[in-house]
């Protein structure tokens, strides 16, 4: 087990899980809220991890109902049973959803509603002022990072679209990364979580603005995607692989504080308009996005920006003549699928993705300004 601070403390190996329990208790901690999802469960993880805490004398309140792409619902009734059975620290196991809703759970447990009116976009994060407990956060996939994270995205009631909530407070006390618990990810899902780690170090590298520190761990996050996630899929055993594709997770969470782009833009409504996993629809997008952005009118330094993440692949003989070719081919290697047709999308239904991928704010720190018809271009040729 290893430590190190980037701000956030994580806690790094397969021992990881059990200086986790012994740091709670220390801290005097005595009732944690486990948030997590029915899979974790039925899987068995949920109790291995819960066996580990309440060893140390700490009891341990399970709360299962997170659903894949998470809704308002998942916090209320996740902060009413920290609350009801009186918790006083929250665990997330999980991917980036379980992460996301312990985040907002903190929020929702100790300040007024609604969820609403914490929404980064109009400002939220100011209205986040009370104490809240703390946080430890236990990632089963390595993909969204969120365990580094200082935001919850959510899908609120009302407005139906993926919702960031936003605070510094939110970032978890603690990350804990323990290769061992992302051996029995299935390969589509590894394949699928480890290009959205890529993807969150592809467009903070692409996004605009100088960020010198972000540039030089997106750059690593990448490499370490590109050295590691095709024998996470292969052979999902591999525990140094793993522990290296939880490490290039973590970076791209660190990573994107520099900004994200339009792939994200164009993701995020496929998850909540059709429920589609967050890392997949990433995949789908990348090229096509990267293709458009090639052919756009770009100047040398935005040209040098996306040859560097080309040059990348040359060690492993995956480049071809252009970065979303060899995006394309890539993936493909990986399982993905491509064309949104196959995961019942139809022409019908890109206008109303295109109007909530622009009201996505993500695309505004893109490497080039996009509009709206430029996003449903992009859906179309990804079509």
């Amino acid at each position: 087990m290893q430590q190190f601070n980037f701000p956030t403390l994580v806690y790094f190996g397969e021992d990881a899980l059990v200086e986790l329990a012994t740091t709670i208790k220390a801290k005097g901690y005595q009732k944690a809220l486990l948030v997590s999802d029915k899979t974790l469960s039925a899987l068995g993880v949920v109790a291995s991890v819960k066996s580990i805490i309440t060893q140390q004398g700490i009891e341990v309140i399970v709360f299962d109902h997170v659903h894949a792409n998470p809704i308002e619902a998942d916090v209320e009734n996740g902060a009413a049973v920290f609350n009801d059975q009186d918790c006083d620290c929250i665990l997330a196991l999980g991917g980036g959803s379980a992460m996301d809703v312990a985040k907002v759970i903190k929020v929702a447990a100790t300040h007024p509603g609604p969820l609403s009116q914490y929404d980064d976009a109009i400002g939220g994060d100011k209205r986040i002022i009370n104490a809240m407990p703390p946080l430890y956060a236990i990632p089963t996939t390595a993909g969204t990072g969120s365990e580094v994270g200082r935001s919850g995205v959510i899908i609120l009631g009302k407005s139906k679209l993926k919702t960031i909530i936003f605070s510094p407070k939110l970032m978890p006390d603690i990350a804990v990364l323990a290769p061992q618990l992302t051996t029995g990810l299935p390969p589509h899902i590894t394949a699928a979580t480890g290009i959205d780690a890529f993807t969150h170090s592809l467009e903070a590298f692409l996004a605009p603005g100088f960020h010198p520190m972000a540039d030089g761990i997106a750059l690593q996050g990448m490499r370490l995607c590109i050295e590691n996630l095709d024998t996470c899929v292969n052979q999902g055993s591999q525990i140094k692989a793993r522990g290296n594709m939880q490490v290039a997770a973590m970076m791209g969470a660190t990573a994107f504080q520099k900004g994200l782009g339009m792939i994200h833009s164009l993701a995020h409504p496929l998850s909540a308009q059709h429920n589609m996993h967050h890392g997949l629809a990433n995949a789908l997008l990348l090229p096509e996005s990267i293709k458009y952005i090639e052919q756009s009118p770009l100047n040398s330094e935005q040209k040098q920006r996306i040859e560097s993440v080309r040059q990348l692949f040359t060690a492993s003989n995956l480049a071809k003549n252009t970065l979303s070719q060899t995006c394309h081919q890539w993936f493909h290697s990986l399982g993905i699928t491509f064309g949104l047709r196959n995961y019942h999308i139809d022409e019908q239904h890109l206008a109303a993705l295109a109007d909530d991928a622009f009201a996505d704010p993500c695309h505004q720190s893109n490497i080039i300004t996009v509009s709206k018809a430029d996003l449903l271009t992009v859906y179309r040729r990804a079509l």
